[in-house]
């Protein structure tokens, strides 16, 4: 009985995974919605919103540690920049889509393909990809392959019409496969797709406006054209504009904004299955925020930016200690 009790308290006594503020200012101008992806040891931030009102921003920066920031360009060729779709893949970064100039006359989504080796020449792989002109679409790397799904057509002035639940992959960026065009969950936009154990996960979002919806389903599929829901309502609130990764074998879940009334989320949540669903309680907790970039960097989740009311140009780290395993 000694033995099992000092068992316990020492487990309790474990060190659990915590948020450390690295900087409050990145040098970075404070944004939201910009594009993200670990590339050559280092954090990338591209783009973004700065208001409705004006351009999107088109400057790139990198990091090797999340503190020290170098702009690597302040003017990059793309211009839809305001949630785009950007990865890592064949040694390369990636930005795909995206919406520009907010609710100017000069408005527009996109469905070009740029990447660039050094975020500072970028070369426009396709002015029009196979998929339609979209933003807020699910990306990922699966099967040594592309994939854009879903988005929306329209930021402020689409309908209903606008949102998709199609599935595109590609092999070189250039030339893109339609796997299906209508796959069984909703049509939705600002949700997150992320590849983890050998499938493709597509978790929550829904519709920003015409008619307000968030989900929090979470459905899976190994080739993109058949898939199975796991759940119809994970245990964290519907959401849009969160963050998602994969790390430690777990699905996470950071962040986010919901409507009705307006809030902002600063909850983490993950999940091995995608079924059962553990929330981090951590003893220090960023400030509740959307549209955020989140990375797995050097064994930890990064949050950078993102509207906090206000915009922030924050970086956190999410350290786990050696052996953990997950929530129990």
């Amino acid at each position: 009985m000694i033995s099992f009790l000092f068992a316990l308290m020492l487990s309790m006594c474990q060190p659990a995974p915590d948020w450390k503020l690295v900087t409050r200012n990145a040098g970075w101008q404070p944004r939201d919605s910009q594009g993200e992806v670990v590339f050559n040891n280092r954090m990338w931030i591209m783009g973004g919103w700065f208001d409705s009102f004006s351009a999107p921003p088109r400057d790139v920066w990198s990091s090797p540690d999340g503190k020290s920031w170098s702009r690597t360009t302040s003017e990059a060729p793309w211009r839809h920049s305001d949630l785009p779709m950007s990865v890592t893949f064949r040694g390369k970064m990636w930005l795909m889509g995206g919406w520009a100039d907010g609710r100017l006359k000069t408005h527009s989504a996109s469905a070009q393909v740029w990447n660039s080796d050094n975020g500072s020449d970028w070369k426009l792989v396709t002015e029009k990809a196979g998929w339609s002109p979209r933003l807020a679409a699910g990306v990922a790397v699966h099967d040594d392959k592309l994939w854009i799904i879903g988005g929306t057509e329209n930021y402020y002035f689409g309908t209903n019409k606008s949102i998709q639940n199609d599935v595109w992959c590609s092999g070189d960026g250039e030339t893109w496969t339609c796997v299906t065009k209508n796959a069984p969950w909703k049509p939705r936009a600002y949700h997150q797709v992320v590849a983890h154990a050998g499938k493709l996960w597509v978790l929550g979002g829904g519709n920003y406006q015409p008619g307000y919806q968030a989900l929090n389903d979470v459905w899976c599929s190994e080739n993109g054209k058949d898939w199975t829901c796991i759940t119809e309502k994970a245990p964290w609130n519907p959401r849009l504009w969160f963050s998602a990764v994969t790390h430690r074998d777990h699905l996470w879940v950071v962040g986010g904004w919901s409507n009705n009334p307006a809030k902002n989320w600063g909850d983490v949540w993950c999940s091995k299955d995608g079924k059962t669903w553990k929330e981090l309680i951590t003893a220090t907790r960023p400030k509740e925020r959307h549209e955020h970039s989140a990375l797995v960097f050097q064994d930890a989740i990064w949050m950078l930016g993102g509207h906090a009311q206000p915009l922030c140009s924050e970086v956190w780290r999410l350290g786990f200690p050696e052996g953990w395993q997950g929530e129990k």
